[in-house]
């Protein structure tokens, strides 16, 4: 079996905007919004990608494309040596069971009509998992798994807390033994004090059942908590890529620095911190000439605002889309 679970190459997704009356009187052609443009990467095995970058930057459209809830406008998508960017939905029923998301908000993704015994024994049955027989022993396993117990099967989602639900998705998105998880913000919609659970138990269930993830945040404090890599998105585009350590530790974008400027540091007296982004994020309508980040960027040239930026790689595992960038110091000896 190969290492790569997922490669994602050249993936595009653009919508198109209704004309208005107006619009279609003058001839003007149909608007297109970019929600993701050209993106490529791969996943290895039992490795955890995060996925970062501000509101609006295209990461759950890219997540809904990846699980084909959307269909991609260009590009493809090899998810264990399979190419099912197109596949039918036949042919994905058995991938269906392979890849499995849990969603951003606790509240709207389960059915308020079912209860948590209905939601999960459906799945099963559905994909075959295991027999009727053996349905109630399996969901008490699946339920203690996920820091519930028994009792809760036959209750209603109303019945739950935030943290609660997340950990019933969770539980639905295991019970048919995926390899490949997306966790879509799941995490952001819940209390402070009860994010920390949820990422552990995440951390936790991904070494217990081997799991591959693709993990999306937006705030990078979260995505170093539970990722190996991290992936960094701006308008649609991946602008930074490298391990946990290599964005952290030197991160080279410009855009990806504003990020860690923005992060909350334990230094109450300090009030000479530099402003971590200026201004707001592009209208994915109309897409910014050269560098899409050069409207906010500090550091912008000329060269920014009319020539499109080149992949620089820094080291094997660490890439940045930028003409600055690296920064003079960098030592190309890294990539020897």
């Amino acid at each position: 079996m190969s290492d790569i679970v997922l490669e994602v190459k050249d993936l595009s997704k653009a919508f198109e905007m209704p004309r208005s009356l107006f619009d279609a009187l003058r001839g003007q052609p149909t608007r297109k919004l970019v929600g993701v443009d050209q993106v490529s990467f791969k996943i290895e095995r039992h490795e955890t990608l995060g996925l970062v970058g501000e509101s609006g930057c295209g990461k759950t459209t890219l997540g809904r494309c990846i699980l084909r809830l959307q269909q991609p406008t260009g590009g493809s998508i090899l998810f264990e040596g399979q190419d099912i960017t197109r596949a039918s939905e036949r042919d994905l029923q058995p991938v269906r069971r392979r890849m499995q998301v849990v969603f951003q908000d606790p509240y709207s993704s389960l059915n308020p009509r079912m209860t948590v015994r209905q939601m999960i024994v459906e799945a099963l049955r559905f994909h075959k998992i295991c027999s009727r027989a053996e349905e109630d022993a399996y969901l008490e396993r699946l339920l203690k798994t996920v820091g519930l117990n028994i009792d809760a099967a036959d209750k209603f989602p109303r019945a739950f807390s935030g943290g609660q639900r997340q950990r019933i998705g969770l539980a639905r998105a295991l019970a048919v033994q995926p390899a490949f998880l997306v966790a879509d913000e799941p995490v952001s919609a819940l209390d402070v004090s009860i994010q920390a659970q949820v990422l552990n138990l995440l951390t936790d269930l991904r070494d217990e059942f081997g799991l591959t993830m693709l993990f999306i945040a937006h705030e990078l404090s979260i995505v170093r908590h539970v990722s190996t890599r991290v992936a960094v998105m701006y308008l649609g585009q991946i602008v930074e890529t490298g391990t946990t350590d290599e964005v952290f530790e030197n991160a080279q974008h410009p855009y990806t620095e504003g990020l860690l400027r923005a992060l909350p540091r334990p230094e109450p007296k300090r009030r000479d911190r530099k402003i971590a982004l200026e201004g707001d994020i592009p209208s994915p309508m109309n897409v910014p000439k050269g560098c899409r980040f050069h409207t906010r960027c500090p550091i912008a040239q000329e060269i920014c605002r009319t020539k499109t930026p080149p992949l620089r790689q820094l080291s094997p595992t660490h890439h940045v889309l930028c003409h600055l960038r690296p920064t003079p110091d960098w030592n190309p000896a890294i990539l020897a």
